[in-house]
């Protein structure tokens, strides 16, 4: 059975070797080395494009920020920045980049829960829309250092909601429990305290629910929420806000390929979630609508709707091409420890860890596998595939008995050193989580563009990359 299905048209295969956006995956192997991410352009526009269709379903203003955390190479930002849109970033490095990548202050809002002074004069300094306060001491922060440059800082609120999604609990953010934003109160009183500041201008409230939300309902709530915060500023302080935040966590089904192998049904669930962003702001605002306490007159006058997608951008378009670099087998002994041998595990050990898809350990992440250079053979034999990494978590399996993670892989039979494998929609937050743990250079990203060509945005790192910044 083919493991590439023929209505995803950017992954087909040719005399059964893997072709992403139709070049053979197994020649970029060996042009470029593995492992290597390979990212299209195509599918990066046409995601965008499905984001945008939002903009037909809501009465006022989109403004979609890609969140470049999920993927941040200077190559795919000017990839984003060409289709049009904005940009969300998290860091003074991340903002630094998106000015490198051509994005203008006016196109940038800037999320973090510790943003340090030099990082906000980055901010102030050009202009950018919004910088997302986490905290009335940030609120202070700001306001001092955009009185000290002499300038004024275009502000948001990032407000924590105590909405609960059915993600993961490590990518929660909208709960009390999580680390991010102020309560709704607080950001009240700094609409109140910060009225008519000659240096900070609160132009907008914040929330995020999380990532990879599985249920569109969560959205209606967001909305509703934000609504009746802009409402409640405009009757008690006479204060019209000029947007609404509602972030990002528009789920991405990492399981589209057909690809569930031994998965825990919850875990199941989340990465098989799939539903259209318009579809569900539609309901969102017809929602809104019917809610007289989050209306007041002229709020929609003006005002702009923000979004921060990042997984929902990038994931999809994105494979890691990883080299069998090692074979080995060992005997499985029966649980009863009657030391009788009841079958053989087959290991297969690739140059591509945890180092490069932390996402794997850290939240047990399900990336599909396949075989590149034997894409259409029945993928039915078992498999202990691990990375190269002196760590025994550096696996691709379920070793913690938690099911999150299936308890083999499954390829084709004989799988043997040199083989290439393909690690399917991994675009988001993992080159860009990546370290060089065991002194691992980073590896290289290649682009293949909307006219078919493949560029090299990335280029492997070279022993000296490792230590750069090292004192001799």
């Amino acid at each position: 059975m083919s493991q590439v299905r023929s209505n995803d048209s950017f992954l087909t295969s040719v005399e059964s070797r893997l072709f992403f956006e139709g070049i053979d995956t197994t020649a970029l192997a060996r042009e470029y080395g593995t492992p290597l991410f390979v990212v299209s352009e195509p599918r990066l526009v046409q995601n965008i494009e499905r984001l945008k269709r939002i903009g037909d379903v809501i009465p006022f203003d989109l403004k979609i920020c890609y969140a470049a955390k999920a993927m941040s190479v200077i190559g795919v930002l000017r990839a984003v920045s060409e289709t049009g849109i904005d940009i969300e970033v998290n860091s003074g490095g991340e903002l630094w980049k998106a000015l490198k990548a051509g994005f203008r202050g006016s196109q940038i809002i800037f999320n973090g829960t510790s943003k340090e002074v030099w990082e906000l004069e980055l901010a102030i300094t050009n202009e950018i829309y919004a910088i997302q306060a986490d905290s009335l001491f940030e609120l202070s922060l700001i306001d001092e250092t955009a009185t000290r440059l002499g300038k004024r800082a275009n502000v948001s609120l990032r407000m924590v909601p105590e909405i609960e999604s059915s993600t993961l609990s490590g990518l929660q953010t909208a709960l009390l429990t999580s680390k991010f934003g102020m309560m709704p109160d607080e950001a009240m009183s700094a609409i109140e305290k910060y009225r008519g500041s000659d240096h900070l201008a609160i132009g907008g409230i914040h929330l995020h629910i999380g990532s990879q939300n599985p249920d569109p309902r969560v959205y209606t709530e967001a909305l509703t929420t934000l609504f009746r915060f802009i409402g409640n500023a405009a009757k008690t302080h006479g204060v019209k806000l000029s947007h609404a935040n509602i972030g990002g966590g528009f789920p991405v089904d990492y399981l589209k390929e057909g690809s569930q192998q031994y998965i825990d049904e919850d875990q199941a669930e989340m990465l098989h979630s799939h539903f259209e962003p318009a579809d569900a702001m539609r309901a969102a605002w017809e929602s809104v609508k019917t809610d007289d306490s989050a209306l007041s007159d002229d709020i929609l006058a003006g005002l702009t709707l923000l979004i921060e997608p990042g997984r929902s951008v990038i994931a999809d378009t994105t494979i890691c091409l990883t080299t069998v670099r090692n074979v080995k087998e060992r005997p499985i002994v029966n649980s009863d420890l009657s030391d009788k041998v009841s079958e053989t595990d087959h290991w297969l050990l690739t140059d591509a860890g945890f180092n490069l898809l932390l996402s794997m350990e850290t939240y047990k992440w399900y990336y599909h596998l396949i075989s590149a250079t034997r894409c259409n053979e029945a993928h039915d034999h078992k498999y202990k595939v691990a990375g190269p990494l002196c760590d025994g978590g550096d696996v691709y399996f379920d070793i913690e008995g938690n099911d999150r993670l299936p308890e083999h892989r499954l390829l084709p039979a004989d799988v043997r050193p040199g083989e290439v494998l393909a690690l399917l929609n991994c675009g988001a937050y993992s080159l860009s989580q990546a370290s060089q743990y065991n002194g691992r250079p980073l590896p290289p990203v290649v682009l293949i563009q909307k006219d078919g060509s493949a560029k090299l945005i990335r280029r492997r790192d070279d022993l000296d990359d490792l230590v750069n910044n090292d004192i001799f």
